[in-house]
């Protein structure tokens, strides 16, 4: 999954993109209202952390360009004002949640992870397809209950097919999702990523639609 921090805190800023990124993210940081409009416009994230207080566009203004640009991608809020109409108005903008400063990490990624499930459609933080679980939460995979070690690269790519279960992904939406702006994104990474995946979880779990891209469904849901 790949997020958008648009934070002009310098400490707060790389706190927070290091501490995702160690959460399997891959993350983009803006440090102005005008990089992170334009980025959040032009890039496609699964979510956005956005400070309500920034030089050049304030986040309320960011916001509203955005959902007037037709950018659904879920918003949480951060802001250190206090006043319950500052969160009325962040809400109206087109906000999914608001978190006040200062907080704490644990409850910041707990609130994207249930924002990314629900702009999925998932209610629960364990994602399945057939034998094969994910836990969100503490990022275990397992299959038939047997824990299986992942590189970082793959669960980013075996998560993002689990939030889109039974849609065919491209290549290319693959590439924007699972990697950062400054990685050197290679499309030929992605079958070899996919090649390991069904090494470790079974060759059946992800087809390849020829000309379009992957698929990741329950085995009951597939095509005799």
């Amino acid at each position: 999954m790949r997020l958008l921090i648009v934070e002009d805190e310098p400490t707060l800023g790389e706190q927070l993109k290091e501490t995702l990124e160690a959460n399997g993210y891959a993350v983009d940081l803006a440090t102005d209202g005008e990089d992170g409009h334009f980025m959040g416009a032009e890039e496609s994230y699964d979510a956005a952390i956005l400070d309500l207080g920034l030089p050049e566009m304030d986040g309320l203004t960011i916001l509203d360009k955005w959902r007037k640009a037709g950018v659904t991608m879920p918003v949480l809020v951060l802001t250190a004002r206090d006043s319950w109409s500052d969160k009325v108005a962040g809400l109206d903008s087109g906000a999914d949640d608001y978190l006040g400063k200062p907080f704490k990490m644990e409850e910041l990624i707990a609130r994207l992870r249930a924002l990314i499930r629900r702009s999925a459609g998932l209610a629960s933080s364990e994602l399945t397809a057939g034998d094969v679980r994910l836990d969100t939460r503490s990022g275990r995979v397992t299959r038939g209950g047997q824990p299986v070690r992942l590189t970082a690269q793959e669960y980013k790519l075996l998560s993002y097919l689990m939030h889109h279960k039974g849609k065919v992904v491209s290549r290319t939406e693959l590439i924007e999702h699972i990697y950062d702006q400054d990685f050197d994104r290679d499309s030929n990474t992605i079958e070899v990523f996919i090649t390991r995946i069904r090494k470790k979880l079974g060759a059946e779990l992800i087809e390849t639609i020829r000309g379009l891209g992957y698929t990741l469904d329950d085995p009951e849901n597939r095509p005799a």
